[in-house]
């Protein structure tokens, strides 16, 4: 300082000061020296000071807020980053394992949308205490955002992991006491070892993730190890993901038809429009694959959309052609169903193409409709007010609740073919069937069997009074040519 001075006449910098009751504090200073105006001697020094305590504080508070969650206070992903690298730095040196855990929490959503943000976010603080709790100081727990918490256990290998998971999955589902709400959650955890499973932080928690979610698809509050199926399934789902976006507007999409029969004499009574997709990189890709990837990342409203508008201009089309004289079943999701513009989407699809709401029929799942009966009551009731069938798909495989089926105005129950297949070898699945047909029969509505492959599974359903029938006995799904053939191919028997 003094040599700055006493070169250059002024110094400015930092400081530590003391004030008048001895507290140190830091203080932005400058120097500047008087000179006399006959000479060059300095006779005076000007010093200019700020308290810059304040100022230092935020710097504090900035740089923390760098590295750690606003709301729980753990390490964000940029000190997660940093912590796994130095993990693997150690790791590499003493010839040791240690672990990624990648935790959220199960339908949570439903907190936020209950109790609303403050209880959720409470809920997320707790659960952070939580994890501190179960973990080691050495370790590190930190929150990426959301629910979704990941853990870095130090020197700990597969055993040691599974048994912190255990812990955490019984700590995480004690109940929660929020605002006089008592409340239970539980975590889904996917757990990646290095160096086995992945050498980078990216790579790590990118298989820790993809355990998570396994761990989701298995039934959730349970834990996952990563597996090199996971990886192969999860760069699957990505790539079908990503191949799926723009597959309306390269005109990849199609709907086939599969008949459906009146199981006494055997006419046409309906078809139910199933989605195809055919990549020309992937090849021909099963909706059992895609739907659910769709529903995932959202896709799924546009194909739900595109389906129903297909289904009714070609509703149009074999109206026109003078042959339409069945029903047309398309399926709902749970995205479409719940979304606000269901009712208008329907309507807009049937005046666009003059088609009559009897030609039309919508599949439901139990499930869709369980989740929120109220709604699904109002919705289910303004369906039927346009004159659209209504079908309740895979009945008797979800939350078959009689007491609110009573309430759901539909026209038809079918019976899953996850019955229908053993039903003439497990008195259980024939059981059963005999029920659904006798429920649905004392209601007044209608029974179609999915499914349906052999002639003695048929003559079953006869004898037990099942309405109409659909399966490969008849006919497999079908392009629109070869469906109009087996058509005119049915009229000429």
């Amino acid at each position: 300082m003094w040599n700055n001075i006493l070169d250059t006449g002024s110094w400015q910098g930092e400081i530590w000061n003391k004030n008048k009751s001895g507290k140190e504090y830091p203080e932005w200073l400058t120097i500047t020296g008087l000179h006399d105006s006959t000479s060059s001697q300095v006779h005076h020094y000007i010093g200019v000071f700020s308290d810059i305590t304040q100022h230092k504080e935020d710097e504090k508070q900035i740089r923390h807020l760098a590295h750690y969650d606003a709301l729980t206070d753990l390490p964000n992903r940029t000190l997660l980053d940093d912590r796994i690298k130095q993990s693997i730095i150690f790791s590499q040196r003493h010839k040791d394992s240690f672990a990624v855990m990648f935790l959220d929490l199960d339908h949570f959503k439903n907190v936020n949308d209950s109790l609303g943000h403050n209880t959720g976010d409470l809920m997320l603080i707790e659960v952070a205490n939580r994890l501190m709790t179960v973990v080691r100081e050495e370790d590190t727990v930190s929150r990426l955002g959301g629910d979704e918490y990941v853990l870095l256990l130090q020197e700990t290998d597969s055993a040691g992991a599974a048994a912190v998971a255990q812990k955490i999955n019984e700590s995480i589902s004690a109940p929660f006491i929020l605002q006089g709400s008592e409340l239970t959650i539980s975590p889904s955890i996917g757990i990646a070892i290095y160096p086995s499973d992945g050498h980078t932080p990216s790579k790590l928690l990118q298989a820790a993730d993809s355990a998570m979610y396994q761990a989701k698809d298995s039934g959730r509050n349970r834990f996952q190890f990563f597996t090199k199926e996971l990886f192969e399934s999860a760069n699957r789902r990505l790539e079908v993901g990503n191949a799926l976006r723009g597959a309306i507007n390269r005109n990849e999409l199609e709907l086939y038809y599969q008949p459906q029969l009146n199981i006494n004499s055997g006419s046409l009574v309906g078809c139910e429009a199933l989605i195809r997709w055919k990549h020309p990189q992937l090849g021909q890709v099963s909706p059992k694959e895609f739907i659910p990837i769709a529903e995932d990342n959202g896709q799924i409203l546009s194909i739900d959309q595109w389906v129903l508008f297909q289904a009714t201009k070609q509703i149009e089309a074999w109206q026109k052609q003078g042959i339409l004289d069945f029903t047309v079943a398309v399926n709902v999701s749970a995205n479409q169903f719940h979304h606000q513009d269901l009712l208008m989407m329907v309507r807009e699809a049937l005046d666009e193409h003059s088609i009559s709401a009897d030609n039309l029929e919508l599949e439901l799942t139990e499930g869709l409709m369980m989740d929120d009966v109220e709604g699904a009551i109002t919705i289910i009731d303004k369906l039927h007010e346009e004159g659209i069938k209504l079908s309740i798909d895979d009945f008797g495989t979800g939350y078959s609740s009689l007491s609110y089926l009573k309430r759901f105005q539909i026209d038809k129950l079918k019976i899953d073919q996850s019955f229908v297949r053993d039903i003439t070898t497990d008195p259980n699945d024939a059981s059963i069937v005999d029920t659904i047909v006798a429920l649905a029969d004392k209601m007044g509505l209608k029974t179609i069997a999915e499914g349906v492959e052999t002639k003695r599974q048929q003559d079953l359903l006869i004898q037990i009074g099942c309405n109409e029938v659909q399966g490969y006995l008849h006919s497999k799904p079908l392009p629109v040519a070869e469906f109009e053939t087996f058509i005119a191919n049915l009229q000429s028997v």
